[in-house]
């Protein structure tokens, strides 16, 4: 669902946004901006996997 509280479909744009990262590569945090991404011409694939590593 975006900011709007429209529910996203296959091949709908992804509003921008920004959310911290771990780089397993380099041992440490970052950030990931999609608005940065998109405009360096990066493909970006995103999914959700849930209840991925909450030890429940």
């Amino acid at each position: 669902m975006d900011q709007t509280g429209k529910v996203l479909g296959v091949g709908d744009m992804v509003p921008d946004f920004e959310i911290n990262t771990y780089d397993p590569v380099k041992h440490g945090f970052g950030k990931f901006n999609l608005a940065e991404q998109k405009a360096a011409g990066k493909w970006s694939i995103l999914f959700f996997y849930p209840a991925d590593f909450t030890f429940v």
